[in-house]
């Protein structure tokens, strides 16, 4: 049995991991969890789940759960630094990264400094430190397998041949809830409208990233450093159906597709059980599932976050920091009703634009970048509400 810790338990991946593991008991024992601030159901996970070891990083939700009484076996942690005292107990092998956002760096970091595999969905990891925590993975041989569905299904398809052979990797994207909606209509749409994606059930932030096509834009960056695949070999194809998940091409012209139904589980299970494949009682697809397949060209016109995602990836150092940190902030604001639709990409483009990149060589170095990008957000959004109030 193998000892895995799942850091973010409490959001949409974390909660499909805890449902893979206690599908397959025999294979993995749950040794510990983290959630923010849902502390409702972390306690209802420490109760299912019997972790040794329980994060929690929101102040006011561990003043709940700690007041609440744990079970004797379990040891109560809190803040950022407990997300570290997991990683490092022994007993974890596998640590399943899905904090949100620039939070989870730390956990990323340290975990390839001790060997650990990393069963990565925290794409910021790689999109601020895509270098750095690549460099330190090879330099501790330490594994990480990616659980985003893209990158899981080019993980899967690289197998098919020899990395020297790559031609280009495809990401598909599904196009989000407004694939089909004019230009002219998108700067004034709702949190509602953005939150209602046709395809995958997530978290909030992730929802609206996938509204702005923003989530592709920092998948982009996140293969770029994952694989070692400069910008210009990669693209983006959008696929509403969600069936295939990425394709490789390789040089003799060949095109492997990795398929499956929209279900995060089958990826999460596959970087859990990495070589093996582990039989899943599911219904095995359908051919009426995928009796109609469509790809088509992003519009970059429509979603210029494309364009700062391949920019990012083409720039590299502290340049995947400040994109991440300030579509971080916007999507805050946006979700608030303090800015439009229309203003985060604007907002990520103009703080991208001011900000002189530096080679990305160390933590302080990416944490200050990320550090100046909040504070420049911060004053964008606002000079942007005060606007919207006093029009005139």
């Amino acid at each position: 049995m193998k000892g895995v810790a799942v850091l973010g338990s409490t959001g949409s991946i974390g909660v499909n991991t805890l449902d893979v593991l206690s599908d397959y008991e025999s294979h993995f024992r749950v040794v510990g969890i983290s959630g923010h601030s849902n502390h409702e159901l972390l306690r209802s996970q420490m109760t299912a789940h019997q972790p040794r070891l329980c994060c929690v990083t929101d102040p006011l939700a561990f003043e709940r759960v700690s007041a609440g009484g744990t079970d004797e076996s379990t040891t109560l942690l809190r803040g950022s630094e407990g997300l570290l005292e997991i990683v490092r107990d022994p007993d974890v092998e596998i640590v399943v990264l899905a904090v949100l956002g620039a939070a989870g760096l730390p956990a990323a970091i340290e975990t390839v400094r001790l060997g650990k595999r990393l069963a990565l969905a925290n794409k910021e990891s790689l999109v601020m430190a895509g270098s750095l925590v690549m460099g330190l993975a090879a330099e501790h041989d330490a594994e990480i397998l990616p659980v985003d569905s893209e990158h899981n299904a080019l993980f899967q398809a690289l197998h098919a041949g020899r990395r020297q052979d790559i031609r280009r990797l495809i990401l598909t994207a599904s196009g989000g809830p407004f694939r089909t909606v004019r230009a002219e209509e998108l700067p004034d749409k709702t949190p509602d409208e953005a939150l209602a994606h046709p395809t995958w059930n997530m978290g909030r932030k992730i929802s609206i990233d996938s509204a702005t096509m923003m989530n592709k834009a920092l998948e982009i960056v996140e293969a770029r450093w994952l694989f070692d695949v400069p910008a210009d070999r990669l693209e983006v194809a959008v696929h509403p159906q969600s069936l295939i998940h990425s394709l490789v091409e390789f040089v003799d012209g060949s095109v492997v597709a990795q398929m499956g139904p929209p279900d995060m589980r089958l990826p999460i299970q596959y970087a859990l059980t990495y070589p093996e494949r582990l039989e899943r009682s599911t219904p095995t697809w359908s051919i009426s599932d995928y009796a109609s397949m469509t790809l088509e060209a992003p519009d970059f016109e429509k979603f210029d976050s494309l364009r700062l995602g391949f920019e990012a990836a083409r720039i590299g150092g502290t340049a995947g920091a400040v994109l991440n940190a300030t579509n971080e902030i916007a999507v805050e604001h946006f979700l608030d009703h303090r800015i439009r639709f229309g203003n985060i990409t604007e907002i990520v483009r103009e703080v991208m634009e001011r900000h002189d990149v530096v080679p990305a060589d160390s933590l302080d170095v990416i944490l200050e970048a990320d550090a100046w990008a909040r504070e420049q957000a911060l004053d964008l959004c606002e000079r942007v509400h005060r606007r919207r109030l006093n029009p005139m």
